[in-house]
Parts: C-alpha cells; structure tokens; sequence
C-alpha cells in the first residue's frame, strides 16, 4: 500500500489501537494478542509514522473484540480481500444500511445479517 493509500486509511478509521493498546483493552498478553492477529481473529494495519501494528478501536467493544467480526472479515477475505480493503470497507460509511454509520458500526450493533449478506455479494 503506498504512503496517499496508508494515510487515506489512516484517516478513514480515525482512531487505532496498537498491540499494547489492545492487549491492554482487552486485558491479555502482548503475545496473545498478535496471535489473535495472526490467526485472523482481528486485523491490523501497519499505520503512523513508525508503521507500528494497530487496529481500527471500533473493532472492540466493551473489553472485547466485536463478536461478528471475525466472521465477516473471513467472508471478505474469501471475497479478495486485503486486510487493509476488508478494514477500509468495515469502516468506510454507507448511507444504504438501515443504521447510520458504516458496517463496523451495524456489527457493533448486533446486526450481523445484513453486513454479512453485502460482504458476500462483495465476492461476486
């Protein structure tokens, strides 16, 4: 991803959690969170001017990573998608679902259905 597309993103998402940050949110081990990285159970983008790992903070909700999203980040992988296209979809906002906001934010709402059925149709 080059420097314009890296701040684009950057911007989209607004506030990011490092690996300290969230192995602090979420009250585990710094190993423990980059093997939730690893196996894809969150996503991470390299961001800011020392390209440190982070995550979008939307993808945490009450301590937790935001129960549907790994499931949906596995359908726009299947669909294609980079980890830093799936968290610029997640993110990017879309007057067309039924909540204001972007799917992060039907996600975050319980509303799995809708955002699932969409992130499908991405792979078509």
């Amino acid at each position: 991803m080059d420097d314009a597309t890296h701040t684009e993103l950057e911007a989209l998402v607004g506030d990011w959690l490092t690996v300290p940050d969230l192995a602090e949110e979420l009250g585990m081990s710094l190993r423990q969170v980059r093997q939730m990285i690893a196996d894809r159970e969150i996503i991470a983008a390299r961001v800011g001017e020392r390209n440190v790992v982070a995550v979008p903070a939307s993808f945490v909700q009450d301590g937790a990573v935001v129960t549907p999203l790994m499931g949906t980040v596995t359908v726009l992988s299947d669909a294609g998608f980079s980890d830093e296209e799936a968290i610029r979809w997640l993110c990017t906002p879309d007057e067309t679902l039924p909540i204001d906001g972007a799917p992060i934010d039907m996600l975050r709402a319980g509303r799995k259905a809708e955002v699932r059925k969409r992130a499908m149709e991405e792979a078509f």
